[in-house]
């Protein structure tokens, strides 16, 4: 899953700021790259991610919120990596491993 988001970096279709894989799902704060769309984007992760896991994973859609210009990237950094912490699967975030952050 990780390796499907450096994919789509080194496709310049979102430069990712900071993300945490979920058993179940994935939060990823990211930037589209300048000819890409949000579908599109999302649609080629989970192509990507479904062939090199040779299984389909993924539920149809996905949610997204739009970052505003005055919110605060490291604190939802932060909110995005803690994810793991409030759902009660570590207590502390450098104990799970599947999360990384730019400013982290």
């Amino acid at each position: 899953m990780i390796r499907c988001l450096q994919h789509a970096q080194q496709l310049q279709h979102a430069d990712t700021l900071a993300f945490v894989v979920m058993p179940d799902h994935l939060h990823w704060l990211m930037q589209l790259g300048p000819s890409t769309d949000l579908s599109r984007c999302m649609a080629g992760v989970k192509s990507v991610c479904a062939r090199q896991l040779g299984m389909a994973l993924w539920q149809k859609g996905f949610h997204d919120h739009a970052v505003r210009k005055e919110e605060d990237m490291p604190a939802l950094a932060r909110y995005v990596v803690a994810n793991p912490v409030r759902a009660g699967l570590v207590e502390r975030v450098g104990q799970y491993p599947h999360w990384d952050a730019i400013w982290l």
